[in-house]
């Protein structure tokens, strides 16, 4: 079966009340993994950095974004550069962070300045119709909405804000600017990212059978699933009880998922970011960001801490049981199964966005 025909094999104009999930060939198939790269990674916005990592001047962030090596900057203002020389396309800048009065090649020392234009090229001299102003490192789009810059490799795609639509809306009321960064946690995990995207995204359905501990805090009889643009919020009052999970989860829980691959989740004075990233068809990378409300008096180093403990709990278990689901899509016993009606909206819209996506591609 060809890629085109794995794809169609999707019928996102069917209902909830009848739709099954996609082929297990989405989940398994490398040409569809690669074919993300270029469609749904490439096209859409997705969160590089954080702004408080490019306060100063010279300040920047070398990542990578749907496969593409990219350096964001702070000079005037933030911009974001595709992080290869024009020379030899070796990598300008090194994966990390820092700061740096120019971007400087370690290959043979083209230099560029912070807005991105070239600025020495040693030893060229005698090289006949080179124009400088015509070599500077190549820009990509970005944009900034709370505390996350946003890159979009398609230059033709909306604008951050429409692509983000009503949860900008949503957002508004939370005080999000509020959280300070305190820690970052990455995860490596045998599945595919979708495999993770739709296990956040059921509603609830795996809470009470997997998270006993998170199940604990949460009263379930009051479980919300709402869905509109491109993102699906969950949300749930907590309950009080004498347990580790009730002492950092307080408040209403906002499960907030925002396509393809981030995700929000927000309690009383606690925020925490959930960017998943394809490694290969069959394994990915979770990066936890975990943000507190500073003027909590709450808020104590122990009580971080142990908010952070806490959250590795509840991804073990949901590493164990994603990494099951995988090793299942690869069985000749199961192909698609159905949707719950009452939770798996939040799922059936990220399969219809997928579905859009990869079929724009005009694959042969």
């Amino acid at each position: 079966m060809n890629i085109k025909d794995i794809i169609n094999n999707y019928n996102s104009s069917i209902p909830l009340e009848q739709a099954s999930t996609p082929p297990s060939a989405w989940y398994t198939n490398a040409e569809i993994a690669n074919l993300e790269q270029d469609t749904v990674f490439a096209n859409n916005w997705l969160i590089a950095a954080r702004v408080e990592q490019l306060q100063q001047r010279g300040n920047y962030v070398a990542t990578e974004i749907a496969g593409q090596p990219i350096v964001i900057v702070r000079s005037e203002t933030i911009k974001a550069f595709y992080n290869v020389c024009r020379h030899h396309a070796a990598q300008v800048m090194e994966t990390g962070s820092g700061c740096a009065r120019a971007l400087t090649c370690p290959y043979h020392a083209w230099s560029y300045k912070l807005d991105g234009s070239l600025a020495t090229t040693p030893k060229f001299e005698g090289v006949c119709d080179f124009d400088k102003s015509k070599n500077g490192l190549k820009e990509v789009r970005a944009e900034i909405w709370q505390q996350w810059v946003f890159i979009c490799l398609n230059e033709n795609a909306p604008p951050l804000l429409e692509f983000l639509g009503d949860l900008t809306n949503q957002f508004k009321p939370l005080n999000s600017a509020k959280m300070s960064f305190h820690k970052r946690v990455s995860y490596e995990m045998n599945c595919n990212w979708k495999v993770y995207v739709d296990n956040y995204l059921d509603g609830g359905y795996h809470v009470p059978i997997l998270h006993k501990g998170l199940n604990s805090a949460l009263d379930g009889k009051f479980y919300k699933i709402e869905i509109k643009d491109k993102y699906c919020l969950q949300s749930c009052p907590t309950k009080q009880r004498d347990n580790d999970f009730s002492a950092v989860r307080t408040g209403t829980a906002r499960y907030f998922w925002q396509y393809p691959n981030v995700m929000f989740n927000l309690y009383d004075g606690i925020m925490g970011i959930m960017i998943v990233e394809p490694i290969n068809v069959d394994s990915c990378r979770v990066i936890f960001d975990y943000f507190f409300d500073g003027s909590n008096p709450k808020n104590t180093l122990e009580f971080k801490d142990n908010s952070v403990t806490i959250a590795n709990k509840v991804q073990g278990e949901d590493s164990y049981v994603c990494e099951s689901v995988q090793r299942g899509l690869a069985s000749k016993g199961y192909d698609t199964g159905r949707l719950s009606v009452s939770k798996e909206a939040g799922e059936h819209l990220f399969h219809q966005l997928l579905h859009q996506d990869l079929s724009a591609a005009g694959t042969d």
